[in-house]
């Protein structure tokens, strides 16, 4: 029986921790990195910020940052909200080959976490229906009729990047943290709750804003069920697979 080599690595959290050789056990273990899942998203980030220019202004309703630069930081200048997004771009490059180099990120992992996400996306819409069907809620869920492809293409990335960084990164996140090191509970009914009380919350927000869709049983119960799904991918396969998981279902919804 031969012993597996192990390299350790230091945490997020500076504890060092065992990293397994094998190349997929290292893919799932570095993928699910809040550091790399940070990186990898940066692409889609740009993507939308610089595809929002195109949308005649609408954006994803949970999205604080874009208006905030162009109209607060740029002041309404265009030219520099695109270079200010390239540079974001470009400092990525730098960042993501300096811990190359320290062996702390692999550039490749973006394709399979693209590959991965895009094999959750597909399925995700009959497993909910399947799993709503079940308990007798049956209707349709109409979306996507009232922008062209283009506009619901860049909304879906930033539904994917600013959903994901506000219900799962830092409410559901931000809750778990409260309860296990302010409240000290380690209960993981208390964990349930704040997935449960975050995917209402996600849910809920669709029926604000100018963009409200209309209110149906199906479309909210629908919409719940997704947000534990991809909380559940959050705490199991990283931030970066949920983020682009969202996007790509919304995708295939919206586009296609």
């Amino acid at each position: 029986m031969t012993q597996e080599k192990v390299a350790l690595e230091r945490t997020d959290e500076g504890e060092e921790q065992a990293r397994p050789a094998g190349p997929v056990q290292r893919y799932f273990q570095d993928s699910r990195n809040l550091l790399n899942s940070l990186i990898l998203v940066v692409p889609l980030f740009v993507i939308y910020q610089i595809g929002v220019l195109t949308t005649g202004g609408v954006q994803n309703g949970v999205d604080f940052v874009t208006g905030f630069l162009r109209f607060t930081v740029f002041e309404g200048n265009t030219l520099h909200y695109v270079f200010f997004n390239f540079g974001v771009l470009g400092a990525l490059g730098l960042t993501a080959w300096a811990l190359s180099k320290k062996d702390r990120f692999n550039p490749k992992i973006l394709g399979f976490v693209i590959l991965e996400s895009t094999l959750y996306g597909f399925v995700l819409g009959g497993v909910i229906g399947t799993m709503l069907q079940s308990v007798g809620i049956t209707s349709s869920l109409a979306v996507g009729e009232a922008l062209g492809p283009m506009d619901n293409f860049v909304l879906s990335l930033g539904a994917g990047l600013y959903e994901e960084l506000v219900f799962r990164l830092i409410l559901l996140g931000g809750s778990v943290w409260l309860i296990k090191n302010v409240a000290k509970i380690e209960s993981v009914w208390a964990v349930i709750g704040a997935v449960v009380v975050t995917s209402l919350i996600f849910s809920g927000i669709h029926y604000t804003g100018s963009m409200a869709d209309d209110f149906t049983l199906y479309s909210f119960a629908f919409r719940f069920v997704a947000g534990a799904i991809f909380a559940g991918l959050f705490w199991a396969r990283g931030f970066a697979v949920a983020v682009y998981t969202h996007a790509i279902y919304d995708v295939f919804v919206l586009v296609f």
